[in-house]
């Protein structure tokens, strides 16, 4: 077809040319891809029939140094706008809207605004607040200093008081910084990257931050935040001409060519080899097993497709899971703990990284750990690997390219966001999309015996832009930098003049006095109860016996099996054994197959497969927990009777026999946990506070949260000799016994009929019980770890799931949030966020602040926020707002196996659709007399949990706050 009959034939709007179209049959879209002709904006937009529609605008950002300019205009940006001059439209618009996703992101060398809803007339205005915020943001000073960074006296009005240095980004990036994967990921990529943006740290890095003027934020959004230097995304079942439209009249409409060119330059090829070593913080105590020993090679143009799927063919096949010749090396080797959590390719940069090595080894074992990645490299490009095992890696590439997605990100935004590198490093976007025919090409290679030795010696072996990173423990390092950081706040403080100090507190009044400003909401748009769906969108099973459900969904190919067992009575040392155990299952051999034998099965036959135990309290009391063991598969149709045959063993078969791999596993499962504290730091708060008030919320406490992480450091210790590991065996064999022994069910969902016959003989079994809880009191807590910063949490009992109060709590939580906390502990905290919530589930509310510079200021405002409740006038959009936030958030959408799973579980455990459409109905008629009852009878001055995961530095106002602490 002619480019003049694809205009013909494709309506959209005259101010943009189409470049082309591409139909996916394997994700049922059309792509279709244009060009502003005004500007040279670029305009993806995949036609679909989904009601969920997507927008996603990108900037190509491109720092020059770790200021931090790209992250911290990200943020000031939606402060504010010429068509909308309100102080804070973005967190305004999250509670004006039915959306199902508004966020913004800054990566490596790009700035997107994403935002999804499936109520029309929301998604318009969204796109106009969107379109007016990125293209015409009003900048204000102060928002720059409140979102970036700024001077600020401890006391903000007296002079005298301690210098200190205040921002949002400033505290989420300390935050972020204190984490070791993230450090040792911003540590590598400097040390592979010497020239372009990569060297640098877009997020910021915060000894750097505090360099960054305002006027080098202006000018970098004068040049970045362009048309012609913007990718226009969009997804859904909204014509496209009519997006157009919008997109041109608001924006594009009022620029002319930006005359330049933003695209990351090459990185040089470097001849030789580097070795660099760096330092991490940790808190005091043996500094053996932490050091990080990462090596890693600089690969091709990630822009080149065929290049990146033979790249990822090759990750995949090395390191895809224990039984790949380099992961099954790293796991098996003596000379770290576990391999790295950064294992894998990168592609999202211009050009591919490919990066391997071990945690929890020490610096004098680094050239042992390069030498072992080389040689295994080696081994593999001289001797081959076997056909099946290239299979498998071809088959989990078809089925990635297969699953409809959307559980977490909307499915339309997880599409746009895997093609949008192409894009914005000048690759085709479209081909990312649909990668059936490299899959194709690449079946055809890998029959030829060379093919996979060629591309090893290509990618590594003959490839010397290769960077070996040594990440060593420093228990003095916090100190240092803490000091620096003073001793340069100090030499600031004396140099300063009277008049420049009165200028920092005129500075801390003015902005305290905007952050106060109240701004007139109407000037934005919003949606209204009106607009919210009249009933709960609900999937019924096309089969129900109490031994089997199956729901008919449009999965794309792909059927889901999953086991469900009730939870028998358990002891607590049972019950804290259960995640282990559950995590070790899949991962173990069967019968007379080694572990590394079933991995191979697993990647060549399935999707995946996984073990939980979940719980749930009761609707009548948050004192009663059922609770159920579930073994989870997913496989291509063609593949099913491979899916259950491996299924079925797990069950049946596990080899807990295979000590050293259950010793391995554990290892690493220790090390992920202590690694997930300061990127999760809030809700294992929550979690400590809550623990006080339900049972439901102790056991998340003892099998997922703070104490889960104590319980396996403690086991991990245990294992160091043959006799505990043979003990923890033992252990497991007997607690796998009896978490069979109960009766069981069987959950399908496919877009076709499926038979379970062959499950009939194993799902009989006792009955499973509930669990019960004695009293429950207050407790008051800081953990210590090593962070930066601090996450603090604060819990109150309230009421039974089925209480009338309980959807009541919800929508206080919203006003909280919305109208004081967020100003409070954010804004002017310096928090990264804070607010509040309710776990109707479980019968608490919760108090929260994120990557938090400050504790007793904090807490103290957790408290402040209910008497300014009950002492303010609430207003009705106050209530509205709240309300339809979390209308929003009951709403959300899924994907079709998503949805299907999540109707079983609320029907597992009671939550049938007669009961969520009578908990919609108490929360529409909430009053705000409610509102006010429920505070003073529940939350105010009545007893609370604290909780704060904290450092040792902040041992004074631990004290202070009559603390008791703990050690992570």
């Amino acid at each position: 077809m002619s480019h003049q009959d694809r205009e013909r034939i494709m309506p959209h709007h005259s101010a943009f040319e189409l470049i082309r179209t591409q139909e996916i049959s394997s994700l049922g879209i059309q792509a279709q891809e244009y060009r502003h002709r005004q500007t040279g904006a670029q305009h993806f937009h995949l036609k679909t029939d989904y009601d969920e529609n997507v927008f996603l605008v990108a900037l190509r950002t491109i720092p020059t140094d770790s200021t931090g300019v790209a992250h911290i205009l990200e943020h000031t940006v939606l402060c504010g706008s010429e068509k909308y001059p309100v102080r804070d439209p973005f967190f305004t618009m999250i509670r004006r809207s039915l959306n199902t996703f508004m966020n913004a992101f800054t990566s490596s060398d790009w700035t997107a605004y994403p935002f999804a809803s499936e109520n029309r007339k929301d998604f318009f205005n969204l796109l106009d607040v969107y379109l007016d915020a990125v293209f015409f943001s009003n900048l204000n000073e102060l928002d720059f200093k409140q979102e970036g960074h700024r001077l600020e006296f401890e006391n903000a009005q007296d002079a005298s008081s301690a210098l200190q240095y205040k921002g949002v980004v400033f505290n989420e990036m300390k935050g972020a910084m204190s984490s070791a994967t993230q450090k040792l990921w911003r540590l590598f990529t400097r040390h592979l990257w010497d020239e372009s943006t990569y060297h640098h740290n877009s997020g910021g890095e915060p000894v750097d931050i505090t360099d960054l003027s305002y006027e080098q934020l202006k000018e970098f959004y004068r040049v970045h935040y362009h048309p012609s230097n913007a990718i226009f995304m969009t997804f859904g079942n909204i014509p496209v001409e009519e997006l157009q439209q919008k997109i041109h009249d608001q924006a594009l409409s009022r620029f002319e060519p930006l005359g330049k060119t933003l695209r990351v330059m090459p990185e040089p090829v470097r001849s030789a080899p580097r070795s660099v070593v760096e330092k991490y913080a940790v808190e005091e105590g043996d500094l053996d097993n932490k050091t990080h020993v990462l090596v890693g090679w600089m690969l091709g143009d990630s822009a080149n497709l065929f290049e990146q799927m033979e790249a990822h063919l090759i990750s995949n096949l090395l390191l895809d899971n224990s039984a790949s010749p380099l992961r099954k090396a790293l796991e098996q080797s003596d000379l770290g703990v576990s391999p790295s959590p950064l294992c894998g390719l990168e592609t999202s940069n211009r050009e591919m990284a490919f990066v391997c090595g071990l945690e929890g080894s020490n610096p004098d074992q680094a050239e042992a750990v390069e030498q072992l990645i080389l040689d295994t490299l080696k081994k593999v490009a001289d001797e081959g690997v076997p056909q099946e095992q290239l299979e498998a890696v071809l088959h989990q590439l078809e089925f990635s390219q297969r699953e409809i997605g959307g559980d977490s990100y909307p499915y339309g935004l997880q599409l746009i966001l895997g093609c949008l590198p192409a894009a914005v490093h000048d690759g085709d976007a479209l081909a990312d999309l649909d990668i059936d025919p490299i899959l194709t090409k690449l079946r055809e290679n890998i029959t030829q015996p060379a093919y996979i030795p060629d591309l090893i010696h290509k990618l590594f072996l003959n490839n010397y832009h290769r960077t070996r990173l040594v990440m060593e423990p420093d228990a003095q390092l916090a100190a240092a930098q803490d000091n620096a950081e003073r001793e340069k706040l100090d030499a600031i403080s004396a140099s300063l003049s009277d008049e420049q100090k009165q200028q920092l507190v005129e500075q801390a009044r003015l902005l305290e006095e905007r952050q106060a400003q109240q701004d007139d909401p109407a000037i934005l748009p919003k949606v209204t109860l009106e607009d919210v769906p009249a009933d709960i969108h609900h999937l019924e099973p096309k089969i129900s016996t109490p031994q089997w459900s199956h729901y008919q969904a449009g999965s794309n190919g792909i059927s889901y099996v999953q086991v469900v067992c009730k939870v028998p009575e358990l002891t607590e040392a049972e019950l804290q054994l259960v995640p282990t155990l559950t995590t070790l299952l899949t991962e173990l051999g069967t019968s007379g197959q080694s572990y590394l034998d079933v991995q191979g099965l697993q990647a060549r036959y399935t999707g995946g497969l996984n073990a939980w135990m979940g719980y749930r309290s009761a609707l009548d009391s948050c004192a009663k927990v059922t609770g159920h063991f579930v073994l989870s598969g997913k496989a291509l149709d063609r593949n099913v009777s491979h899916l259950e045959d491996l299924m079925m063993e797990h069950l049946q078969n596990p080899r807990f026999d295979e000590l050293d791999r259950i010793y391995e596993l554990i290892s690493q499962i220790r090390t992920r946990k202590e690694q997930s504290i300061t990127g999760n730091g809030h809700a294992l708060a929550m979690g400590a506070a809550s623990a006080s008030w339900s049972l439901g919320g102790r056991l998340n406490l003892m099998l997922n949260g703070l104490e889960s992480i104590q319980y396996i450091k403690r086991m991990h210790d245990g294992l160091a000799d043959e006799a505990g590991r043979e003990s923890l065996s033992q252990q497991l064999v007997q607690l796998h016994r009896k978490l069979l022994s109960t009766e069981k069910q069987v959950l399908t969902i496919a877009d076709h009929d499926l038979d379970v016959a062959r499950w009939q003989p194993m799902l009989a079994g006792s009955p499973g019980v509930e669990l019960n809880a004695g009293q429950f009191e207050h407790t008051n807590t800081a953990w210590m770890t090593n962070t930066q910063v601090n996450f603090c949490a604060k819990a109150y009992p309230t009421v039974a799931p089925d209480h009338p109060d309980n959807p009541v709590f919800t929508i206080l939580a919203g006003i909280l949030r919305n109208h004081y906390l967020h100003s409070a502990i954010r804004e002017k905290g310096g928090a990264y966020g804070g607010g509040a919530s309710h776990d109707s589930s479980n019968g608490v509310f919760r108090f929260y602040s994120y990557r938090d510079p400050r504790l007793k200021g904090t807490l103290d405002d957790f408290d402040k926020s209910l008497q300014w409740f009950v002492e303010t006038e609430v207003t009705y959009d106050m209530f509205e707002e709240a309300l339809l936030g979390v209308i929003s958030s009951m709403d959300k959408p899924a994907s079709p196996s998503g949805e299907a799973k999540s109707e079983f579980y609320n029907r597992l455990y009671g939550r049938t659709p007669e009961q969520r459409r009578q908990y919609r109905e108490q929360l529409l008629s909430v009053s705000l007399e409610d509102l006010k009852r429920v505070t003073e009878q529940y939350l105010l001055n009545q007893p609370a949990s604290t909780a704060v995961i904290t450092q040792s530095s902040q041992q004074s106002q631990i004290s202070e706050l009559g603390l008791t602490v703990l050690k992570i």
